[in-house]
């Protein structure tokens, strides 16, 4: 087994959509010898972002296919890659993005050291131009702050995302759990994180959460609103998770909040704006805040533009009105893609990694195996 099998993997890692920079450090290179051995980072090099059946993989990595079938399906329950398993088919495999993808797999079997090494990280992880350009998630609004006069898209808000799905469920956040192993969370709910689709599905198998109907998956986003958690959803028009997310744990909030305008960040179609002559200074909205975006002056509330992302929690509960949210200026709203599949080839492109292949189609056509698209990631 070759000594740079981790600086290979790396490399892989780095050409999907996510990305999974170097560092002078080396500390990505010690997140990945924890989570794989060297054995299954030879394998997860012979897997795309593409799914298909394992005998398929086994042929390019040279194994038998019993022998394949078998460290893919360990490696999925591991959380180092992806399935599918559609019914009365043979079961699909594809390589996982570090981020979103392999991190938040592993919030089950997380540890302090391997918490550690992410924070390190994370800074560099995290290039949050190129999240401007393309970002993984938009904020939504919760559903209480729309005004019925605001013109609202169905895309644009949770509830009726979550209507279009048959198939919920709950899983912890990850990154609430991260905090609270080393002594810095908060007691907002930890079960909280809404997956649907194929990934609801893998989510299931692999133990990492629990199938809910429809009416939990509206409370869970009820009790978002009441904890003062901002609404995330994968960067879609058909969304694939809703994250409910508090700005001393979110790893995105807490990147958004060391950029001097995380306004210019963050995809979405809606602003805060305050009108102070009505504002008794209760001060609840200065707490509800994620981003900080808010202060008192002479008992009168003060809204910095620059620092909020749209989410409504300080428009949920102003009893007077003072607070409300508009819809920004058509030039200044990100588009939205269709699919999960579109953002990702989209921020595939903003980096510079998306090779000679019809974007549009991305279908393997293998010698041994049938033709695989990417529909069945919609």
């Amino acid at each position: 087994m070759s000594k740079d099998i981790y600086k290979k993997l790396a490399i892989h890692l780095d050409n999907l959509p996510g990305g999974f920079p170097s560092t002078k450090s080396g500390v990505e290179l010690r997140i990945l010898r924890r989570l794989f051995t060297p054995e299954e980072a030879e394998l997860a090099l012979y897997l795309t972002l593409i799914p298909e059946e394992s005998r398929v993989i086994a042929h390019r990595a040279k194994l038998s296919p019993e022998d394949a079938t078998q460290r893919l399906e360990e490696m999925s329950k591991k959380g180092l890659i992806f399935n599918i398993k559609p019914e009365g088919h043979a079961p699909l495999y594809m390589a996982a993005q570090y981020v979103i993808g392999i991190w938040e797999y592993h919030v089950n079997d997380l540890d302090p050291e391997l918490i550690q090494d992410m924070n390190e990280y994370i800074p560099t992880l995290f290039n949050m131009e190129n999240w401007k350009q393309a970002p993984q998630l938009r904020t939504i609004p919760v559903d209480r702050s729309i005004d019925t006069q605001l013109e609202v898209l169905l895309y644009e808000k949770a509830e009726e995302l979550v209507r279009t799905h048959n198939k919920a469920l709950v899983a912890p956040c990850i990154c609430r759990r991260e905090h609270a192993m080393v002594g810095k969370g908060c007691k907002k709910p930890e079960e909280s994180c809404l997956i649907f689709g194929w990934s609801a599905d893998y989510y299931e198998r692999t133990g990492r959460g629990r199938v809910i109907d429809q009416q939990e998956a509206l409370d869970i986003l009820q009790k978002a609103d009441e904890a003062g958690l901002v609404l995330q959803s994968s960067n879609s028009q058909k969304i694939v998770n809703i994250c409910c997310c508090c700005g001393c744990c979110c790893q995105v909030l807490k990147s958004f909040k060391r950029h001097p305008k995380p306004a210019s960040l963050v995809s979405s179609p809606f602003v805060a704006a305050a009108n102070p002559d009505t504002c008794e200074g209760c001060g609840v909205c200065i707490d509800r805040c994620q981003m900080e975006a808010l202060h008192l002056e002479d008992e009168k509330v003060v809204l910095d533009i620059n620092l909020c992302i749209g989410c409504g929690l300080c428009v949920s509960t102003c009893s007077t009105g003072t607070l409300t949210l508009v819809r920004k200026p058509e030039s200044e709203q990100a588009e939205v893609p269709q699919t999960f599949k579109d953002a990702l080839i989209k921020l595939s492109r903003v980096r510079g990694k998306l090779r000679p292949i019809s974007a549009a189609k991305m279908v393997l056509k293998s010698k041994i195996g049938r033709v695989v698209s990417s529909k069945r990631l919609n």
